[in-house]
């Protein structure tokens, strides 16, 4: 088929990839403009466009796609490129800009969205990390055919997936990509023959951008959704928390199994040994078991303990 390809990072890549080795003619890939990032703060492509550069695939890079926007000429330039490309179809993964109507009716078939959650739970923009957060048992890859809302449109393939007790967001985001890949290259040779399934109306819930502002541990919560929120913001944003004016993050924790119910102040350092420092909750113990001096490395809490200043008694700070 004749696609067109839209999306920025390493999820979206693992589909372009898998597309291109299937046999697909891709006649363009759409991807956010390049970005500043690392120390340098170095305009970088995305992972998209490093694939498509890397394979002499045409890139389109429009700040909006919204002819009465804010970048007309732009978006005026990629409705040229749509329009003469005559694609197929449009295939959508983790873009980061909103497709108005005049995309989404351009393709022969429209545009088919990867969607790394079972729909309707967790539209939005972060869906592996909500549904680790949420302490979801499993997840999925939703094909879906687009339409003007924010991933409402109706079901065509889905795969789900369980959501192990050590999966991070890193780990998690993975696996999906991988399965993601696979359904869109699946899906593609039913486009035509497909009974579009509607999305129900009962379970909805969004998976909001995740904000650096989550970040800071509130330890009056319970050590079961803190241990949660820990592996969801693994490896972004992270969990921090404050003891004696200095910064540590916490990666990983769990919570520790039939301990005795505390008394303390959620946050109170109960015990330091190389197997976990032992922190009371709002509800249970958690114990962490890797953490992160600023400036420093993720390092085992064996190693962490032996240049760790705090005591038994102390208090972490939110």
């Amino acid at each position: 088929m004749r696609v067109i390809f839209a999306g920025t990072p390493e999820f979206a890549r693992s589909a372009l990839a898998a597309l291109h080795a299937a046999g697909h003619e891709i006649v363009g890939v759409f991807t956010q403009p390049d970005r500043p990032a690392g120390r340098g703060m170095k305009l970088q492509a995305s992972a998209v466009k490093q694939f498509a550069l890397e394979h002499n695939l045409p890139v389109v890079q429009p700040h909006s796609l919204k002819l009465d926007g804010k970048y007309p000429e732009e978006a005026a330039a990629a409705q040229a490129f749509i329009a003469q490309a005559q694609a197929d179809v449009m295939v959508v993964a983790a873009y980061g800009l909103i497709l108005p109507q005049w995309v989404l009716d351009a393709p022969k078939h429209g545009c088919l969205n990867i969607h790394a959650s079972l729909l309707p739970r967790w539209r939005g923009a972060a869906p592996i990390h909500r549904a680790i957060e949420a302490g979801d048992a499993q997840t999925g890859v939703t094909i879906m055919q687009m339409d003007a809302g924010l991933d409402t449109g109706d079901m065509l393939l889905e795969e789900t997936l369980p959501i192990l007790t050590q999966d991070t967001t890193a780990s998690l985001h993975d696996k999906l990509a991988t399965m993601g890949a696979a359904l869109i290259v699946k899906a593609l040779i039913q486009v035509g023959q497909f009974k579009p399934v509607a999305q129900p109306t009962e379970g909805v819930t969004y998976a909001h951008k995740i904000e650096k502002a989550e970040a800071a541990i509130d330890w009056t919560l319970s050590a079961q959704q803190l241990s949660q929120r820990i592996r969801a913001f693994d490896p972004f944003p992270g969990m921090t928390a404050q003891m004696a004016g200095e910064m540590v993050k916490v990666w990983q924790a769990h919570v520790l199994a039939n301990a005795r119910a505390s008394t303390a102040k959620p946050g109170t350092l109960l015990a330091i040994d190389e197997s976990g420092l032992q922190v009371a909750c709002g509800a249970g113990l958690l114990c962490l078991t890797q953490l992160q001096k600023p400036g420093g490395k993720r390092q085992p809490v064996a190693d962490f303990v032996r240049h760790f200043k705090g005591t038994v008694g102390d208090v972490f700070q939110s």
